[in-house]
């Protein structure tokens, strides 16, 4: 995790939570209908149990980071470069981590709770697997085997799920030139929708150029439809977390997200 001071956390948590705020008042005025309170409090619980297991999982993620490390086959120095460097690559990472989540059916049953919400709003953005860091690490080990600091590997996969969070909206449009090049929320929304020509787009995490090159970026042109194509799941933060797991076990686990 990016390591902050407590009074920058503080000061990023008010940040995010005035921009909460603001999109409510928006939606609210523009009759945008974004928000939910049932589902935003189903939101916000999933947030604590996420970080809670975060906390919990820290020891268990830091062992495989420092084992991998110690088997590193040209260690890097700590320099901007190295980050830099080390940014783009965990972004590629991400992006092959994130489409392996939504093709791979036992991956899926963690990363269904982020997509079942008919809801498109900031605080769907953390709306994360409590269980999701098991196996989550794996993905980046091969970065810290090949020599880039786990410092560095963890502060890039922390920055662009930080980033993600200014995605999960519909107050912002386009953002002419940056489309298929950067995230956008307008990107976002289309990853987040459920229209057939949307599924299975725009994986990338900060870049776009990984949907480019592999030939999975699209456009948003008509307007997204949120949810899963399996249909409504609840408000209940538990079920929404666990169903997935369930339904894999009983083999009627369905995808499309």
């Amino acid at each position: 995790m990016i390591h902050l001071s407590h009074s920058a956390l503080l000061a990023l948590l008010g940040v995010m939570s005035v921009l909460i705020a603001a999109e409510i008042l928006w939606s609210w005025r523009k009759h945008k209908h974004a928000y939910n309170t049932k589902e935003t409090l189903a939101n916000v619980v999933i947030l604590i149990g996420f970080q809670i297991a975060k906390i919990g999982l820290f020891s268990y993620q830091l062992y495989w980071s420092n084992l991998a490390f110690s088997l590193a086959l040209v260690p890097m120095p700590e320099n901007p470069g190295v980050f830099i460097l080390t940014f783009i690559l965990s972004d590629f990472v991400y992006y092959w981590h994130h489409r392996i989540m939504h093709t791979v059916q036992f991956f899926w049953t963690f990363h269904v709770v982020h997509h079942s919400s008919p809801w498109m709003n900031l605080t769907t953005s953390y709306r994360l697997n409590w269980f999701s860091g098991i196996f989550g690490v794996f993905f980046y080990l091969p970065l810290i085997i090949i020599g880039f600091p786990p410092k560095f590997v963890i502060a890039s996969i922390s920055g662009g799920l930080l980033y993600q969070f200014f995605l999960h909206t519909e107050a912002v449009g386009k953002l002419g030139l940056l489309e298929g090049f950067v995230n956008t929320p307008s990107a976002h929304r289309v990853h987040h929708a459920t229209n057939p020509q949307y599924l299975d787009k725009n994986f990338g995490g900060v870049f776009m150029i990984w949907d480019r090159i592999f030939g999975t970026y699209i456009e948003e042109q008509e307007q997204p439809i949120y949810g899963i194509t399996t249909g409504f799941v609840g408000h209940n933060p538990f079920k929404l977390v666990l169903h997935g797991f369930v339904d894999f076990a009983r083999g009627t686990m369905k995808y499309k997200g």
